[in-house]
């Protein structure tokens, strides 16, 4: 699509700027999985990334609404930023859930979705910087596929996580535990695919 009008790059600096947290907080919480040592140090630096976050979406949502011509559609502006900040936001949940329960270990499952966020945040790095051009976009729409794939292994990890529960007969509050836990997880996945969501619908309409 070509533009007549200059665009603010501002926005593309925000992007990736929003992305590099993002990713900061997959390998934070990958670490935080594979070495479940110095636990609660680990869960704030977590938690300060997550607060980073919100600093940033905020700062995002200030600039579109002082902005006169901005490089997207503002409802998808706004959802981008928002969508991953709802990453950081399920991810820091199941940490402080992890701290909260005093869990002795992670689960291979927990493990395994931790991975899969790692994953995910990385290739939502590289996505963004993408967006400061449309003229490739089945490069973009490649990466946005494999996010979703990521997705749908986080679910499956998450109903074989579930389904191990019952099977080994945990006793009830660590099924009740492991079962937040999760979820919080799987509802980190699911918010990546959201940001992909969000990038393919961008890509359809701009490029």
């Amino acid at each position: 699509m070509v533009r007549l009008l200059p665009q603010d790059e501002g926005f593309f600096d925000l992007f990736e700027r929003a992305a590099d947290n993002l990713q900061e907080a997959g390998r934070l919480l990958d670490r935080f999985l594979t070495d479940f040592t110095d636990v609660a140090n680990k869960a704030k630096q977590i938690n300060n990334v997550e607060h980073a976050g919100d600093h940033l979406t905020r700062e995002a949502i200030e600039k579109l609404n002082r902005t006169f011509l901005a490089p997207f559609d503002r409802e998808e502006i706004h959802a981008l930023v928002c969508r991953m900040d709802d990453v950081l936001d399920h991810l820091d949940e199941a940490v402080n859930r992890m701290v909260l329960y005093r869990i002795a270990a992670p689960t291979e499952d927990a493990r395994a979705l931790g991975k899969v966020l790692h994953a995910s945040t990385t290739l939502i790095r590289e996505l963004m910087p993408l967006l400061r051009n449309l003229k490739q976009p089945q490069v973009i729409l490649n990466k946005c596929l494999q996010i979703q794939q990521q997705e749908s292994e986080g679910d499956r990890i998450e109903q074989h996580g579930l389904a191990a529960l019952f099977d080994n007969k945990h006793e009830a509050t660590e099924i009740i535990k492991w079962k937040d836990i999760y979820g919080d997880l799987e509802k980190a996945t699911d918010a990546c695919s959201d940001v992909a969501n969000v990038v393919e619908s961008i890509v359809i309409r701009h490029s």
